[in-house]
């Protein structure tokens, strides 16, 4: 007997998900064991069958692209200045133990610091525009991406290091060719979270102060109390985070196929 795919898998529990979701809000189709009755449920946590007509008149009615092109450039640019800036600094920080020793209390510092109540600040300083909404994004991704980058530096094998050292190879041989390929896989690891938080990022700074984004359509809907908008603001920020996730994966496969493959079956 032939195996059943394992997407066919995870779409039936996201069918399942979203029956279960739709039982229990709609008025009459099963007892609500929580609320006096499924208005109340309604009311509280939304109707799927509203929650995907609102996406689909967002799209129709071409009302989401301004707002979702918005929430896509603060994403996207949080994502790459904070992986830049990550790799950047943690591959000096990696190589420069002096001045990793130094500045090893100040990032402790900096990175146990809540960076979302730097949103208002951000807001003062570049106003109401996208970049104040890349800014916090930015200080979401960097430190991710850092301390990972700068493990991966510090994990590189002795035995591999000396080698290159004996066979002549100077500073910028020894960074190319054992150090960023060490480093490699622990960034990528980094990437699939930072691609969540730059979207936090964009989305949180849209909520707290913008005119446009997916977040300030979501903070809108909130206000008035119209919860399937919220969560049709939530659905079509997860679908989007999820194929940045997967582009990358894509990248990740490609520049990684010296890695040992796994199989479907040994990642479950």
């Amino acid at each position: 007997m032939k195996k059943i795919p394992l997407w066919i898998w995870q779409i039936l529990l996201l069918v399942a998900l979203f029956a279960a979701w739709h039982i229990l809000t709609v008025p009459g189709l099963a007892p609500n064991f929580f609320f006096d009755n499924n208005d109340k449920a309604a009311f509280f946590f939304g109707e799927p069958l509203r929650i995907f007509t609102a996406i689909w008149i967002w799209f129709v009615d071409g009302e989401i692209y301004p707002h979702l092109w918005v929430t896509l450039q603060e994403t996207v640019l949080a994502f790459v200045i904070g992986t830049l800036c990550g790799l950047g600094v943690g591959l000096w920080l990696g190589l420069a133990p002096l001045a990793s020793a130094i500045a090893d209390p100040y990032i402790k510092a900096a990175n146990a610091m809540p960076r979302v109540i730097l949103a208002p600040i951000f807001m003062v300083w570049f106003g109401l525009g996208i970049w104040s909404k890349v800014a916090l994004g930015v200080t979401l991704v960097f430190f991710i991406v850092f301390f990972n980058v700068y493990q991966g530096v510090k994990e590189v094998s002795p035995v591999v290091l000396n080698n290159a050292r004996m066979l002549g190879a100077s500073k910028a041989q020894l960074l190319r060719y054992v150090y960023l390929p060490s480093a490699t896989s622990w960034v990528f690891s980094s990437l699939h979270t930072s691609v969540g938080m730059a979207f936090v990022g964009a989305v949180v700074g849209e909520y707290l102060g913008s005119a446009k984004g997916v977040g300030y359509l979501i903070h809108q809907a909130e206000g008035t109390f119209d919860i399937n908008t919220v969560f049709a603001g939530i659905l079509v920020l997860t679908v989007f985070a999820l194929l940045l996730d997967y582009v990358v994966t894509f990248a990740e496969n490609r520049l990684l196929r010296w890695r040992p493959g796994q199989s479907e079956t040994e990642r479950i």
